[in-house]
């Protein structure tokens, strides 16, 4: 196996670790836990039953991965924790595992949860998701690929954050945020299209073009939500782009976060 496990911690004989794991002083890893090839978990974490890690990730000091959820419906079913390949976890961040409702809790690839995040009970985070220093989730989230969270948001359980869309630090998340905006204020509103984001990932300009008219036609035609994605399934090109935020909020069931004023 070949891992490199501190003499001073507690790894139960149950636990299936790949090759190459390290584990720091103090860390405890329970029964029923699967730790992928390359994975390095420093001091005083705790990894729980039911957490399933995957490769080269970096799990930091004090982190707390699988612990039963914080939901009172809890009764003690077996559910896990899902962590995907090369995600990094900072210090004192706290991921539960799921409850009957779902099952499990998913943490995409590459992902990188700043310290004192919190993820709860059967959220779905996607891939090259960042939550930054103590963004705290309520169960049942979702939040889809590339979407950065900053720093000290509250995400309101079953709330639901579209792809490429960033939200600045310090606010609150009750209703869902659209693919590919920006979103602050207070309440959470609608500020802009994240173009930065999307130039960084090497969006094309017509994308970009046609996903700034679209969001014109949510939020500054004069239009409610439902007849302003008539008119952009009638008026737009159904790309890829313009697909997933038709989809988005057609699905939206707490509804969309509105425009600032």
């Amino acid at each position: 196996m070949n891992s490199l496990i501190d003499p001073r911690a507690i790894v139960s004989p149950n636990a299936q670790l790949g090759d190459m794991v390290t584990i720091g002083p103090n860390t405890i890893i329970d029964d029923n836990v699967i730790i992928g090839s390359g994975t390095v978990i420093g001091a005083n974490a705790l990894i729980a039953n039911g957490a399933r890690i995957g490769r080269e990730c970096r799990i930091h000091h004090g982190a707390v991965l699988g612990s039963v959820p914080q939901d009172l419906k809890f009764r003690g079913e077996a559910s896990t924790l899902e962590v995907g390949d090369h995600t990094v976890i900072r210090e004192y961040a706290t991921l539960n595992r799921g409850t009957g409702a779902e099952g499990k809790t998913i943490v995409g690839n590459h992902c990188f949860l700043m310290a004192y995040s919190h993820v709860a009970h059967d959220c779905l985070i996607g891939n090259h998701v960042i939550l930054a220093n103590s963004v705290n989730m309520g169960g049942h989230c979702v939040i889809e690929d590339h979407a950065v969270i900053g720093g000290i948001v509250a995400v309101h359980q079953f709330s639901h954050v579209g792809r490429h869309s960033m939200i600045g630090g310090g606010f609150r998340v009750t209703k869902d945020v659209p693919p590919y905006v920006l979103a602050g204020s207070e309440p959470l509103a609608y500020t802009g299209l994240n173009v930065v984001g999307l130039k960084r990932r090497n969006f094309p300009k017509q994308a970009i073009e046609r996903l700034e008219k679209a969001y014109q036609m949510i939020y500054h035609s004069g239009l409610n939500v439902s007849q302003a994605l008539k008119k952009i399934v009638a008026e737009l090109p159904m790309e890829d782009e313009i697909k997933a935020v038709v989809e988005f909020i057609e699905k939206s069931k707490r509804g969309i976060i509105g425009v600032r004023r």
